[in-house]
């Protein structure tokens, strides 16, 4: 084997041990929503408590929480030291998880799996980035993005496989999120440190403080990106509020049907993540397939604010919004906040990113039950804003990055 052979190996190989932390993040957030139905029965917990459980999860504000303090740590001690033992401590939280026998359990579990979850984030994506080669930068991140959509359609599979078995069937796919955590941490082990993290910790080199990301070219990037992805995001959370009544619409109210159109999207966003983002996002312009993808979701979003929900309708929403969404906001957001920061900065930059936009989603859910009370129409037309406005953000800001080597964009940015 050659050296460039073997090399291009090792590179994917980092990616996916990586990129699987969206696996997890996704998967805990899926596996999260169906466990805590099923203990609210069992405990009686309120709607309230629930929400707030739910809030400070691995899906708003303590994955933000986490990725602010992990990004930082990540700058400081190296991505290997984070990305294998935050592991430890996602396996510490989901382990109470799957042993959880009152509701305190229930509570400090998710907390502490958001946390985990959320530290894992910038440094994972960090990593990816600086480790891709320049001109597959793209692809290696759309792999990370791959992993994400993956994570929650095993997830559902599993639990439709064990809904006859209760809280116990919702252990064992905690379960199952458990051991890739603990097999990761001890595969993790094996991988290199960032080459370019290392080049910033040499005695010449000067790193900037942590400051200047809040002036100029860094503080527009920051706002460009939470902006495109913040929107974005608000859809995605409100949208799960929303999936429901168009499942009851397509008569597949059930639970099956409901898991089969539900694990099809994924697959649709799966798709389109591979055969456009991963293909064509280190080669063409960066910014106009970024409108495109908007463009699509604005329409698909659409169609449930103008017309009655037929069930042509309701498929094509489903077909647009993740054909749109695989190659859209989130797979650039990853790309882009990795490549518009120093080395010395990015995953405190990423950190910062994704939590603002995380715990921004975190209290804008205590809202969501109010929103929906408006009326299905109302809420589209809402979406179909958020989504508009994450357009034209990203489509004012966007950058053109591809084929560039992270040094190049950095030459650039500073002029």
């Amino acid at each position: 084997m050659s050296h460039d052979t073997a090399q291009e190996k090792d590179n994917w190989r980092n990616t996916i041990l990586a990129g699987l932390a969206n696996y997890i993040d996704a998967g805990s957030i899926v596996a999260g929503a169906a466990a805590l139905a099923l203990w609210q029965q069992q405990y009686g917990l309120s709607n309230d408590f629930v929400g707030l459980i739910a809030a400070f999860g691995p899906n708003a504000i303590g994955a933000g929480v986490g990725a602010l303090i992990g990004g930082w740590l990540c700058d400081k001690l190296g991505r290997k030291r984070i990305y294998q033992w935050d592991m430890l401590v996602y396996a510490l939280g989901m382990a109470m998880l799957v042993f959880a026998v009152a509701p305190w359990m229930i509570v400090i579990g998710f907390l502490i799996v958001g946390l985990a979850v959320g530290a894992d984030i910038p440094a994972s994506w960090s990593l990816i980035a600086e480790e891709a080669p320049d001109t597959r930068r793209g692809k290696h991140s759309g792999v990370a993005q791959v992993l994400w959509y993956l994570g929650p359609v095993v997830v559902l599979l599993l639990s439709l496989a064990l809904t006859d078995l209760g809280v116990l069937g919702a252990r064992i796919v905690f379960a199952h999120l458990l051991v890739i955590a603990l097999g990761l941490m001890l595969l993790r082990r094996k991988m290199k440190e960032s080459r370019r993290w290392e080049e910033t910790q040499k005695a010449d080199v000067v790193r900037p403080p942590v400051s200047i990301l809040f002036k100029g070219r860094y503080l527009t990037a920051i706002l460009g990106l939470v902006g495109m992805y913040g929107f974005w995001n608000l859809w995605a959370g409100t949208n799960g509020f929303f999936f429901p009544y168009i499942l009851q619409t397509l008569g597949t109210a059930d639970q099956a049907g409901s898991v089969a159109i539900q694990a099809l999207s994924f697959a649709i966003g799966m798709a389109s993540i591979y055969f456009i983002f991963m293909r064509f996002a280190d080669k063409v312009n960066q910014r106009r397939l970024f409108i495109l993808s908007a463009v699509i979701q604005v329409l698909g979003m659409a169609l449930l604010a103008v017309f009655d929900l037929t069930i042509p309708v309701a498929l094509l929403y489903v077909f647009l919004l993740q054909l749109g969404g695989g190659f859209g906001a989130q797979s650039f957001f990853q790309l882009w906040s990795a490549e518009m920061f120093p080395t010395a900065l990015r995953a405190t930059a990423q950190g910062l990113c994704f939590a603002v936009v995380r715990i921004a989603l975190g209290f804008f859910s205590f809202f969501v039950p109010a929103l929906t009370a408006t009326g299905f129409t109302t809420l589209a037309w809402i979406l179909v804003g958020f989504l508009a406005m994450s357009g034209i953000i990203g489509a004012l800001w966007a950058p053109r990055n591809e084929g560039k080597s992270l040094e190049q964009i950095q030459r650039e940015r500073e002029g």
